[in-house]
């Protein structure tokens, strides 16, 4: 699966890891190979711009999801499934970081599950309602927990053995 991650942000990301993780969550919950995701890591002053315009809300925020293609075209079980862009998951390291101390983890832990939130969301995923929160994170926290639990290849350090397929 083509994951793009970009670091236009000043605090230096495991890009790999980010781009691992995002494979594996696309894997496991069965979206065709041939989708195409986009990870971008920005300061704190692009996320608040993004943020007041398309949340309405002040400040910088963790992540935001940008959905782009219909999520038919991605579907394993599509007759003639083809390359589809699912769109794009920008995160903001500074806010990791913050929100990394206050939970007692590292950053890059802190950006696997921000990463792992928005792949989730450009799925479909929501947390407004209370069932909805219950589904999503209780989803979120499996597929972090199987993440770190993977067998890892020893070149690429990419999860080995993996089935496609929702667990």
């Amino acid at each position: 699966m083509p994951v793009e991650v970009a670091n236009e942000s000043e605090i230096a990301v495991d890009e790999a890891e980010l781009a691992g993780v995002c494979r594996y969550v696309l894997a496991e919950m069965g979206v065709n190979p041939q989708a195409e995701l986009s990870v971008l890591c920005v300061d704190t002053d692009y996320m608040s711009s993004l943020h007041e315009r398309w949340m309405g809300e002040k400040g910088p925020t963790d992540v935001l999801a940008f959905p782009m293609d219909e999520l038919d075209t991605a579907r394993p079980d599509d007759p003639e499934p083809g390359p589809a862009l699912l769109g794009d998951v920008v995160l903001c390291p500074a806010v990791a970081v913050r929100q990394a101390r206050a939970a007692g983890h590292s950053m890059d832990d802190e950006l696997v599950l921000l990463a792992t939130h928005g792949v989730l969301h450009l799925l479909g995923y929501d947390h407004m309602e209370p069932d909805e929160e219950k589904e999503m994170f209780g989803l979120q926290k499996k597929l972090i927990d199987g993440w770190h639990s993977a067998p890892r290849e020893p070149i690429t350090g990419a999860p080995a053995n993996r089935r496609p397929g929702p667990r």
